[in-house]
């Protein structure tokens, strides 16, 4: 053998072959379908007493599982269709979509278009489902906010044009929600709005005044709103026998549901506080129920699912941005703002830690806008991931 044979062959024995890069994050993927599925456990687990109650009494035990099912099933095909577009497109698309979002907010408020429930406007009837858009608004603001701040970085030091404009427009969308009403709606709105501002560099005084006023007319709300301050003063005391049987009924009876599981639950579909006892057990208070039938180590579970897609979107946004794509690193960031500050309320009002909001617990709660929403916004997060990973390849857009 000759010595460029041996030399030849001593190196190929001990090169190392060749990471395969994967086209996904296996492991925000694997998070954010590990939701979906326990979500689905625990909806049918929550509602499948439902029927003996007079109110769902035409409705079988399967219903809202058959239903829940349904809506994830959607949100998948429109995840696919979301997924095919690409981050230049949404881009392009930032201010129609505003537009349309808010002309859908205002459709709400038209008598004889908008749907009426306990005295709240926010769903628009489309046959055998009922479309709320302020889950569309969600996901506008957040590619607006994003494509604002990529316009005019060179006037983000600057009131007039670089924070008036985007304050009109959280303004405008935030009177239309508070109109409905849905304060649990505009606080998310404005979580993402402010977050994709503060990532994307805008003058650190301007952004302090905001968030006070902000602030400010948040306190005001509340105060000038006799149920919305009854509801606060409950949270504060949820045991007293007023609260307890009146505006805390909710809270005290999910606070009972979490007691009740200590550290490992009473076991999958042994929850008593769904029996009827905690209303919307199904939607807005799920984390109870699993907090009741899996303890503290199922709800450890699902704040840490959550954790990941946090943590993966944040570091999908970080690759966006070092490869000098700011929209799609300002959306990436701003999709998981939107996942974990709704999350992070949900949990807070089930814990007894936040006021009592209508927001459903992303990818897991009943609620047919919610999940096609939350499932868009992951494709999109995963567009901007998967256009980084051809970027990284050497490939081209």
């Amino acid at each position: 053998m000759s010595l460029f044979a041996e030399l030849t062959g001593s190196v190929n024995a001990v090169r190392p072959s060749r990471t395969r890069m994967l086209n996904y994050d296996a492991a925000l993927v694997v998070a954010a379908a590990a939701l979906l599925l326990l979500g689905v456990v625990m909806v049918y687990s929550a509602s499948v007493s439902l029927s003996d109650a007079p109110k769902f009494a035409n409705y079988g035990n399967y219903y809202f599982l058959v239903r829940h099912v349904l809506y994830i099933m959607t949100g998948l095909v429109a995840a696919v269709a979301v997924f095919t577009v690409s981050m230049n497109m949404w881009q392009k698309a930032a201010m129609p979509l505003f537009g349309v979002a808010l002309l859908l907010l205002v459709a709400v408020l038209i008598p004889g278009i908008g749907r009426e429930v306990n005295g709240s406007h926010r769903w628009v009837p489309l046959g055998l489902v009922n479309f709320q858009p302020s889950e569309l608004m969600k996901l506008a603001m957040l590619i607006y906010a994003a494509d604002y701040t990529v316009r005019k970085q060179a006037h983000m030091q600057s009131f007039v044009h670089g924070f008036l404009p985007m304050a009109l427009a959280m303004a405008a969308s935030g009177l239309l929600l508070l109109m409905e009403p849905d304060l649990g709606a505009f606080v998310v709105i404005v979580a993402i709005s402010m977050g994709i501002l503060f990532l994307g560099g805008i003058n650190g005084r301007l952004f302090g005044g905001l968030t006070g006023v902000l602030v400010g007319t948040f306190m005001l709300l509340i105060w000038a709103s006799p149920w919305r301050r009854e509801r606060l003063f409950a949270y504060l005391d949820p045991w007293t026998e007023a609260n307890a049987l009146g505006k805390a009924y909710q809270l005290s009876h999910s606070l009972i549901a979490f007691g009740r599981g200590e550290w490992f639950g009473v076991g999958l579909g042994g929850s008593v506080e769904k029996l009827h006892y905690l209303p919307e057990a199904h939607t807005d208070f799920l984390l109870a129920v699993i907090g009741e039938e899996l303890g503290f180590v199922g709800v450890a579970v699902v704040v840490i699912l959550f954790f990941v897609i946090v943590r993966r979107g944040f570091e999908i946004g970080r690759q966006a941005i070092a490869m000098d794509r700011v929209f799609s690193g300002l959306v990436a960031k701003g999709v998981v703002l939107w996942i974990g500050c709704q999350a992070l309320i949900n949990m807070g009002v089930n814990l007894g830690l936040l006021p009592t909001k209508g927001l459903t617990l992303p990818f897991m709660s009943f609620g047919g806008s919610g999940i096609v929403a939350n499932l868009c916004a992951l494709a999109v997060l995963m567009r901007v991931d998967y256009e980084n990973r051809i970027l990284m390849r050497g490939g081209r857009l």
